[in-house]
Parts: C-alpha cells; sequence; structure tokens
C-alpha cells in the first residue's frame, strides 16, 4: 500500500500542469500525433525524445486522465524506468536539460528606406528547474549608433576590427541599425519591458513555472544599419541587405542561469528550436535564407521543383515563407542581382549558391570580374567535396539544405549557411567558404557557448579546414597544422596572450582574443592528438559530435569524451592550456656517456610551467630509430603505440614537480646521430632550438699547406 501512494504521489503534479493540446510534439516524426495514442513499446523506443526536452510530463495528462488507479501504478513504473534508463549521449552530465523555442515571424520590408516592419510570436519552453521571473532579448541593431557599446569599445581597443574602426560614430540618422518594440504580450496580455542598449528585459506579469510554456508576442520596427559588422545594408560589393541579427532574440538561458550580452562585437548563444519566417519584399528581389523555402512555387527565381507549375500572385511584393527546425538564428539575404545555383552532395544536402554576375563585386576592378565570375562557377564543385570529408569523417550534415550567399563584410557562419564575400582569388573563397560551412557542425550543430567557450567552435573549425584545403588543392603538406603555430609562438610568452576560457569580448585586444579561439583553440586539437594519439583524436571528434549535437556542450564535455576514447586523464591538460597561458619549454639539457661506457645517460629539462608527456626520438649512426614514450604520472595512462613499425620503450612517468628526467639508452654516445624531443612538431614547445641534440662535429685536423699559408 505505501509503494502504492508513492506512485501515485508521483503522478499528482503531472495533473497539475496545464493540459496539452495537438500543438506539442518533440520532433517531425512525432508532430501532431497525441503520445497517448502510441504503444507503450515505441514510448520506451524512442524514450530519448522525451529526455532534456521538458514534454514528457506534459504529455501525460492526455494519456491519464482517464485512467484507472491500477493502470496508473503501472504507467507510474514505466515512467520510472524510462527516466531511469541510461542515455548514452547524455550519460556524462547528470540531470541535463536545455530551453526551446518555437519562433512565427512576419516582416513587411521597405527597400527604399532600409526598415522593415515586424510581428513575432515566440512560444518558449522552460524545461529547466528553475522559476523565471524575468526574460532577456537581444536587439543586436541597436549596436550600430553613435556612442554604442559596440562603437565606443572599437575607437578605445588598441587594435581595432578594420572593418568597424570609427565607422559607426559618425553614422546619420539614415544610417545607423535599431530595432523598436512598439508593444510586447505576455499570453495574451500586455507586459512591461526596458531596453538598455542592445538588451531589452522583460518584466513578467507571471513567473514561468519549470516544465511550463509561455507565449511572447511583440510587433517591432527595424532599420537596416549600413554594413559594418555581420549586419547590413549595402556592402562593398553592392550586396542590397545581409540580414543577419535582424529579429528581438531571446537570451540563452542554462545553468548559469541567464546569458544577456551586450553586442559589442562576438559571439552569440541561443536555445534551439523552430523559425517560421514569412518576408515581404520588392516582387524583383531574390531572397536567400538558412532555412526551407517552403512556397517556392510562389516566388520562383530558381528555387520551383522539377514538374511543378510556378503560381506567382500579382502584387508588388513577394512573399517567401521560409521554416528551419533544430536551428537557433537563421540568416537571410536579399538583392535584385542575385544569380541562383544548386548542387547535390551524394548521400547530402542540397546546396543553393547566391551571387552576383555583372558585376560580381563592384569594388574590384572591371578587368577581374570575369576571373571572379569563373571562381563561383567553380565553387560547387570544391563545396560538395569538403562536405563529403566532413559526413565522412565527423558526423553527418542533418539539414535538408546548405546555402552560401554572397553578402556581409567577410565570413560569417550561420546554421544553415553563410554569408561571406567574393571578390576573392579561387583559393580564398573556397578557403572562406569551407570555413564557414565547417563551423555548421560546431557553431551550427553542437553549438556551445560562443561567449565564453568561442575557442571550441572557431579553434576546431580551423583545425578541421586546415586538413581539407590540403585535400582540396592537393597542397601534398604532411601536416599542415603546423605551419599555424608560429602565431601562437609569436605571443606566447610576451604579456600579451590571454587565456582561452574568458569572456570573448573581455579580451585586451582583439589580437589576444584571435590567438586565443582559432590559433591556440586549433592548436588544442592538434597537440591533443599528441596526447593521446591521432586515431584516437579522430575517434574523440567523431563521438563527441554524435553525443553533443544539439545539446550545447562545453569543453569539458569534450575532455570526457577523449577521456573515455583514451583512457588517459586530461583535465590537467584542459586546466593548463585553456584556463592559463603557462606555456611548454622543455630541453635536451646533456647527453652523456655512462659508467659502463656502453649506455648513454640523456637529461632533459621543464623550463616552461605547463607540463606535457614525451615522445623522445633517437636516431642511431646505423639508421636505426627508436622512440623513448615517457608519460605523466597525473594522466594514469599511456597513450597507444602511435608509429608500431618503430621500436618503442615506455619510460617511468615524470612527476610534472620535478624540473629534471634521466633516461638511459643503451648503446654508447658514439653511435648516436640525433636526439629530438617531439619529432612531430605537434607539441608547442616554446623553445624550438633546444629540443634537438646532435653530436658536436669533430674540426678536420690542418693540412701541411693549411699551416703554411697561415
Amino acid at each position: 500500500m505505501y509503494l502504492f501512494k508513492e506512485f501515485y504521489k508521483s503522478l499528482w503534479p503531472i495533473f497539475r500542469q496545464h493540459k496539452l493540446n495537438d500543438r506539442w510534439h518533440i520532433n517531425d516524426r512525432w508532430r501532431k500525433r497525441p503520445a497517448c495514442d502510441r504503444p507503450a513499446a515505441q514510448l520506451y523506443k524512442h524514450r530519448n525524445d522525451f529526455r532534456g526536452e521538458g514534454h514528457l510530463h506534459q504529455i501525460l495528462p492526455v494519456c491519464l486522465y482517464q485512467t484507472r488507479p491500477f493502470t496508473l501504478v503501472i504507467v507510474a513504473i514505466l515512467i520510472l524506468l524510462i527516466q531511469s534508463i541510461p542515455d548514452l549521449s547524455e550519460a556524462q552530465r547528470a540531470g541535463y536539460w536545455q530551453q526551446a523555442v518555437e519562433y512565427e515571424m512576419e516582416i513587411d520590408m521597405h527597400v527604399e528606406s532600409n526598415r522593415f516592419d515586424g510581428y513575432q510570436k515566440l512560444v518558449y519552453h522552460n524545461n529547466s528547474p528553475d522559476e523565471l521571473t524575468r526574460v532577456f532579448y537581444h536587439l543586436f541593431f541597436n549596436a550600430f549608433q553613435p556612442n554604442s557599446m559596440m562603437d565606443k569599445r572599437s575607437r578605445t581597443i588598441p587594435d581595432p576590427d578594420r572593418r568597424v574602426g570609427d565607422r559607426i560614430y559618425h553614422f546619420d540618422e539614415t544610417e545607423i541599425g535599431y530595432q523598436k518594440i512598439e508593444w510586447m504580450k505576455q499570453n495574451g496580455e500586455p507586459v512591461h519591458f526596458t531596453v538598455n542598449g542592445t538588451i531589452m528585459e522583460v518584466h513578467l506579469n507571471e513567473p514561468v513555472m519549470p516544465g511550463e510554456l509561455v507565449v511572447f508576442e511583440m510587433v517591432f520596427e527595424a532599420q537596416v544599419p549600413l554594413q559594418t559588422r555581420r549586419s547590413g545594408r549595402d556592402n562593398a560589393e553592392g550586396i542590397r541587405f545581409s540580414m543577419a541579427q535582424w529579429y528581438p532574440k531571446i537570451a540563452a538561458y542554462d545553468e548559469w542561469g541567464w546569458h544577456a550580452n551586450p553586442y559589442i562585437a562576438r559571439e552569440f548563444y541561443a536555445p534551439f528550436g523552430t523559425f517560421d519566417i514569412t518576408i515581404h519584399i520588392d516582387r524583383n528581389y531574390v531572397v536567400a535564407a538558412g532555412a526551407i523555402l517552403q512556397n517556392p512555387e510562389e516566388v520562383g527565381f530558381g528555387y520551383e521543383r522539377p514538374g511543378l507549375q510556378l503560381n506567382i500572385p500579382d502584387g508588388e511584393k513577394l512573399a517567401w515563407n521560409f521554416r528551419a527546425e533544430n536551428v537557433h538564428d537563421v540568416v537571410w539575404a536579399a538583392d535584385p542581382d542575385y544569380t541562383h545555383v544548386v548542387a547535390q552532395v551524394p548521400d547530402g544536402p542540397l546546396l543553393r549558391f547566391f551571387y552576383q554576375t555583372d558585376p560580381v563585386a563592384k569594388n574590384a576592378s572591371e578587368e577581374r570580374q570575369a576571373e571572379l565570375l569563373e571562381n563561383w562557377e567553380a565553387l560547387p564543385e570544391f563545396t560538395i567535396r569538403a562536405f563529403q570529408y566532413m559526413n565522412e569523417r565527423y558526423g553527418s550534415y542533418p539539414y535538408e539544405e546548405y546555402m552560401v550567399i554572397q553578402g556581409g563584410d567577410g565570413g560569417m557562419e550561420y546554421t544553415m549557411g553563410t554569408l561571406i564575400t567574393g571578390n576573392r582569388s579561387l583559393r580564398s573563397l573556397v578557403g572562406v567558404t569551407v570555413h564557414e560551412l565547417v563551423h555548421a557542425w560546431y557553431e551550427g550543430v553542437l553549438a556551445n557557448n560562443e561567449v565564453y567557450d568561442q575557442w571550441i567552435d572557431e579553434g576546431f573549425t580551423t583545425y578541421v579546414s586546415a586538413f581539407i584545403m590540403n585535400e582540396l588543392f592537393n597542397d601534398k603538406i604532411d601536416d599542415p597544422m603546423l605551419s599555424r603555430y608560429n602565431s601562437y609562438y609569436s605571443i606566447a610568452g610576451t604579456g600579451l596572450e590571454e587565456p582561452m576560457h574568458k569572456h570573448s569580448d573581455h579580451y585586451v585586444t582583439n589580437t589576444a582574443y584571435g590567438v586565443a579561439s582559432y590559433t591556440k583553440g586549433a592548436i588544442f586539437l592538434h597537440q591533443l592528438g599528441y596526447i593521446i594519439g591521432e586515431e584516437v583524436l579522430q575517434r574523440t571528434l567523431k563521438r563527441f559530435f554524435d553525443e553533443w549535437k544539439f545539446k550545447h556542450p562545453n569543453g569539458m564535455d569534450f575532455i570526457r569524451i577523449a577521456e573515455k576514447e583514451s583512457g588517459i586523464e586530461l583535465k590537467w591538460y584542459y586546466e593548463y592550456w585553456i584556463t592559463t597561458t603557462k606555456t611548454i619549454d622543455y630541453s635536451i639539457e646533456s647527453v652523456n656517456t655512462a659508467d659502463d661506457s656502453e649506455s648513454t645517460i640523456v637529461t632533459l629539462r621543464k623550463n616552461g610551467l605547463m607540463p606535457m608527456p614525451l615522445d623522445v626520438e633517437i636516431e642511431f649512426i646505423d639508421g636505426k630509430i627508436v622512440h623513448h614514450y615517457i608519460p605523466m604520472k597525473i594522466m594514469w595512462g599511456q597513450k597507444e603505440n602511435e608509429f608500431p613499425f618503430i621500436e618503442r620503450v615506455v619510460e617511468k612517468e615524470w612527476p610534472w614537480v620535478f624540473p629534471e628526467y634521466r633516461f638511459s639508452i643503451n648503446r654508447p654516445e658514439d653511435e648516436i646521430s640525433r636526439i629530438e624531443i617531439d619529432p612531430s612538431g605537434r607539441m608547442a614547445n616554446l623553445n624550438q632550438s633546444g629540443k634537438i641534440w646532435k653530436p658536436l662535429a669533430e674540426e678536420p685536423e690542418e693540412t701541411e699547406k693549411e699551416s703554411e699559408t697561415k
């Protein structure tokens, strides 16, 4: 009887929740199908669809409100079983949850004034265990105004972004950007809000309880700023509208609370959800968006599907309806001169390319236009091969389409598309496209917090892009990552370097941010391959994507997977490389003949503050090579032999507190031609010269003729 009461008590909170209607869904295969229509076996089979989404307790009332008490006991047992079954994809972070959003937006674009009117409806799912008494929105366009935080920071930082500089400070009323909220409602009732720069705080009429949803509606007006950074109108190449960060966007909320970060320079973090967007714009404009067009027969411009007849309505404007699911942002662009080209990735997404043709870029000379057009025409084949490379090695791209759109001010990634400039050489055009499409896996699908862990997205993308470009252009470079170490060496130990795990807007210089995020982030992976082995690293990257897609992982989530794949403790590596600026510096201090005259004693010194395991290569005068592997005690494990065709000697562990380490070679010194620490170059050893030892060359004896000359 006690057990029955406990089960019944566990169900009581369920009946206090609001009723569920058929709008609730987990994903496409369950949409508009009430959960109670599904057999228990299906609920078990698809249990992971309910995990972390906050819907299970909301689905059950529909199924249970007519159920007999005895059946309730059975269902309660089933609930407990479903919730307690281990889920490998989330076992690494207990109590995992994330918020979810459903956006519906409709905007009316006024191209002559560069303004638009918008309506937004947002269904916000509070899957957290917290009671929310307020919410925050980003109003990104407000950054493009004189004396905004973006403007002030750009005019005072020692090394400003050349695309920004002091441009915003000199904007007139027609060049600034803004987003103005006319009214807002919470569940149909007016709600009070305050705007402070690029952040709007909404003071809720009533709290949003754990597991509940709330519906926000608003009407807003916006002006598109002159192209400055990411978003804008009339960029240097002549693209009319590059619409990034274009709508009022609810801030991220996670286990650390709200992330209401003002828009100063970078980067972004937002919840996953669905976007349904309708854009009304002059009928001669071609619209490209990081979403799937729902009404291609009503707009044409190359979107129409084979065999279906166009039915384009009359009027001055066309309505473009786009939809994207399981994304955290949608970018779009519009221009009357876009050419639209499609290409299919085998067993992958449909690629869409949007670019101008006459001219390709108004900031390029007339003589270069033909070359630029040839580059764009060649781009689809390179892009297909890049997608195949990523799908094969790092996980399958999960969306139906991807868009490469000419626009913006350089290259900027979004979940299902990118904005890139087109006035480039072929290699540069392919390079920026590859970099941005790789972001689709990291910024798009994994979607870590780019404000604090920007090194994951930028670093992983930089690392992978180096190898893709090496293959696409058949460069035949053994290790294309090694050239990227130099920018790190130029700043390490100078006092200008800053830690990688840091608010991305709070770096003292843009240079420090760039090195920490792109360079050290990429070296983090390459150097990890040195620690755990290259094959293990590749397995780790693939598993990381498969287990954490759509879940906002952090750096330690990645480290835990690397630990599981390698059997090595790696938290020390994260702590030193990510959270400090301590450097690696090992050298060969001495090589001496042992007392027995038959062996050699090698003394190594740790000069830097960051400890590392060491691969030491010994080459003998007869051509033989032997590797001596020195693990660290704090690793509690060792990597497998990466080169099984080379003899390897595993030495005793080197405790990190000892500045010196000695090991012996069972051959005399005069038989050794070279000793080198980390011949692969993957370890970022600050003093490269000290890691190699060679015997001093004997000076040749003077000949009789040379002696007479003196």
